[in-house]
């Protein structure tokens, strides 16, 4: 069956069959700073991508600027639907790179069921398991992007748990303590509620978990209208809603670091790819994706921007 995949670039929406057939150039005003110098892409055409929600398009951002920075033209297709369009994209030559979670490729493309606890080992493992499928990743950074659970501060102060398993112990003290605001994805997730609750012992009733869209359990944990949510460890709104994340501290679910993901033909002909986008990488971690995060989902600016700032203040760009 032919899959239909909804590309957008900005202003442009193109509907293919999962071709990238178009995009726009980037053209930010950038010089060398810790990255780029000497411009070693100079004269590389080199398009970057990235799935569409806002930490992908802040990283997608960043990666097209650090490229401009080192010379190359770059062609910026961005913001594409769905988690497999974009590594296809890449895999395929449509797109040169893009940043991904090595939890996501090890589990989703790869399939794999058990994760492996080690981040460098779990990325160690999907890099050696691409490199056959044409990709080659490059070395990952602290930001990690995972599931977790997280309660408002007036229900912290209540029930006072700080762990997991201090959840999985108050649902067998009080059941009707636990309340959950899910997606449904999460539901249904071997990596995600099945999974947890069999690694802690819980016991959750159907009654008391809720299904909803990403954006709604912020604001329902926040009320206090369920006791936890499902969130992303690097989601900006965490900070700007005060909300306190349960620790994994039977480290259950999967690590997401976000690592370079290169087309293996492109990185041959532009290896210098490799350390232009290092010190970038390794400026990335949770606090650093939060904050960022926040500005787009909370202040309402824009991705592409919030990048270019951050880099320009960190001395990546000039």
């Amino acid at each position: 069956m032919k899959r239909t995949c909804l590309v957008a670039v900005g202003a442009l929406i193109v509907v293919s069959g999962c071709g990238l057939t178009s995009g726009s150039p980037m053209v930010d005003d950038v010089s060398p700073g810790t990255v780029g110098r000497g411009e070693p892409l100079k004269g590389a055409h080199l398009t970057v991508t990235s799935k569409e929600f806002t930490e992908q398009l802040i990283l997608g951002a960043m990666m097209g600027i650090a490229f401009e920075a080192a010379g190359a033209d770059v062609l910026d297709r961005t913001g594409i639907q769905g988690s497999i369009g974009a590594r296809e994209a890449v895999k395929s030559g449509d797109a040169d790179g893009m940043y991904e979670y090595t939890g996501t490729a090890w589990i989703t493309y790869l399939g794999n069921s058990k994760p492996i606890t080690d981040p460098m080992k779990q990325w160690q493992a999907v890099r050696d398991a691409d490199l056959k499928n044409g990709l080659t990743w490059l070395p990952p950074s602290a930001l990690n992007n995972t599931y977790a659970l997280a309660m408002n501060q007036a229900n912290f102060k209540k029930y006072g748990t700080k762990t997991l398993s201090d959840v999985a112990a108050l649902a067998k003290k009080d059941p009707g303590a636990v309340t959950l605001c899910v997606e449904s994805e999460f539901a249904n997730r071997a990596d995600g509620l099945p999974g947890m609750e069999k690694a802690y012992g819980m016991s959750i009733p159907a009654k008391n978990i809720t299904q909803m869209d990403t954006g709604i359990i912020y604001t329902q944990v926040k009320k206090g209208s369920c006791t936890y949510g499902e969130v992303f460890t690097t989601d900006g709104r965490i900070k700007s809603m005060n909300l306190a994340v349960m620790a994994d501290d039977k480290k259950f679910f999967p690590n997401y670091n976000a690592a370079p993901e290169i087309n293996t033909k492109a990185l041959k002909k532009w290896p210098a790819i490799a350390e232009v986008l290092a010190p970038v990488t390794k400026k990335l971690n949770n606090t650093v994706a939060q904050a960022l995060n926040a500005k787009v989902d909370v202040d309402g600016e824009d991705p592409h921007q919030v990048a270019l700032d951050w880099m320009k203040a960190e001395g990546l760009v000039k």
